[in-house]
C-alpha cells in the first residue's frame, strides 16, 4: 500500500511508553501520557517510582540538533549556578536526544525533569517579586553571553514577521497599516540606542505563565526555552511585563506588580534608564514576532485560530499595551 507523505504526526503515547522504558531503563510500567500538543508535542511521563517527567518532541525540521543542543547547553548551565529550570535527562547510554523516526521522517526527543507546582495565570505582587530575582539571577549568568541560535534584533523579529504577514493578510487592513508602522517604530527605537547602554547575551524571549511553574508560594520553576537565543536582555523583561499586564489589565494592580518585579530584578541587578525605555517597544516586537511564528505554522499548529478576526484581537491586544506605556503607533 502507498501512503501519502504527512507533515506532522503525533507518536503514540504507547509507544513512547515501551520507548523510554528501555531507552533510560524506568522498566515496562512506565506509563506515558499526552499532555500537550502544539509548536512541539509534549508527554506526561511516570515510573513505576512514581518520578514524573516530560518528554518533549521536536516538530520535524523545527530545530536543528545542534540548535536543540544549544538549548541543553544553556539549562544544564542555568542548572549548575543553582536556577531552578526543567533541565535534560540523559539515557542510559549518556545521551540527551534521541531520533525518532516518525512517519513525516525524523524528529528529536529531550527527556526533561518534571517541574513541581501549578501554572498561576494572574500571579500576585509576591511572584512577581520572585520573577524578578528569577530573571536577574538568570540574566547575571547569560550577559556576554553567546549561544548558537538565533540573534534577536528589530529584522529577526519584527521585519521578519512582517514580511511574512504580507503573504497571509490583506495590507490594506487596519492591522497590518498598524503592524507596518510598529515595524518602523521598533527599528527607529531599537537603532537609536547607543548598542553599550544597552546589556547584551542570551535570553530566553518566552518567560510567562504557561512556561512556568509556582511551588510553595513564590518559588519558580521555568521551562520551555525552545525560542532561546541571543539578544538584548531588557527583551525577556518587556515580555513578561507585557504578559503580565494583558492577564491584568487594571492599571493601577498591573503597576503594583511591575513595581513588584523591578523591585526584585533590582534586588540582583540594575535596569539602566535606556533599557526601561525601551521595555514597552520591547513587549510590541516579541508580540508581533509571534505573528509571525503562527503563519510559518500555520499549517500544523495555527490553522484553528489564525485569521482576520485573530488579526484584529492580535493587534488590538498589543496596542492596549502601548496605550498603557502613553505610546502612539
Amino acid at each position: 500500500m502507498t501512503y501519502a507523505p504527512a507533515i506532522s504526526t503525533i507518536i503514540s503515547p504507547e509507544y513512547l511508553s515501551e520507548f523510554i522504558g528501555n531507552k533510560y531503563g524506568f522498566g515496562k510500567k512506565t506509563d506515558c501520557k499526552i499532555l500537550k500538543t502544539g509548536v512541539n508535542h509534549n508527554y506526561l511521563i511516570n515510573t513505576d517510582t512514581d518520578k514524573k517527567f516530560v518528554f518533549r518532541i521536536y516538530f520535524k525540521n523545527w530545530r536543528t540538533k545542534n540548535e536543540i543542543e544549544e538549548e541543553l547547553s544553556l539549562l544544564n548551565y542555568l542548572k549548575v549556578n543553582g536556577i531552578s529550570v526543567s533541565y535534560p535527562i540523559k539515557d542510559s547510554n549518556n545521551n540527551f536526544i534521541q531520533r525518532i523516526n516518525g512517519f513525516e521522517g525524523e524528529r528529536f526527543g529531550v527527556l526533561f525533569s518534571f517541574a513541581e507546582g501549578e501554572f498561576i495565570r494572574k500571579p500576585s505582587e509576591e511572584i512577581c517579586y520572585s520573577l524578578g530575582v528569577t530573571m536577574a539571577e538568570i540574566h547575571k549568568l547569560t550577559i556576554n553571553k553567546q549561544i548558537d541560535r538565533k540573534n534577536y534584533n528589530d529584522e529577526t523579529l519584527v521585519k521578519w514577521a512582517f514580511e511574512l504577514a504580507k503573504k497571509k493578510f490583506s495590507e490594506s487592513s487596519k492591522e497590518m497599516n498598524y503592524f507596518e508602522r510598529a515595524t518602523s517604530r521598533i527599528s527607529s527605537e531599537f537603532n537609536n540606542v547607543e548598542p553599550e547602554r544597552l546589556r547584551y547575551g542570551t535570553v530566553h524571549l518566552d518567560m510567562w505563565y504557561e512556561n512556568m511553574k509556582i511551588k510553595n508560594g513564590t518559588q519558580i520553576t521555568l521551562f520551555d526555552f525552545d525560542n532561546c537565543g541571543n539578544g538584548w536582555l531588557f527583551l525577556d523583561i518587556a515580555y513578561s511585563l507585557m504578559l503580565i499586564y494583558r492577564n491584568e489589565p487594571i492599571k493601577e494592580i498591573f503597576e503594583k506588580k511591575r513595581d513588584s518585579f523591578y523591585k526584585g530584578y533590582e534586588s540582583i541587578t540594575s535596569i539602566s534608564s535606556e533599557e526601561k525605555k525601551l521595555i514597552p517597544y520591547g513587549g510590541l516586537a516579541i508580540w508581533l514576532h509571534y505573528t509571525g511564528i503562527h503563519i510559518e505554522r500555520f499549517n500544523d499548529f495555527s490553522n484553528h485560530f489564525l485569521s482576520e478576526e485573530f488579526l484584529k484581537y492580535w493587534i488590538h491586544t498589543v496596542n492596549q499595551w502601548m496605550e498603557l506605556n502613553e505610546i502612539k503607533i
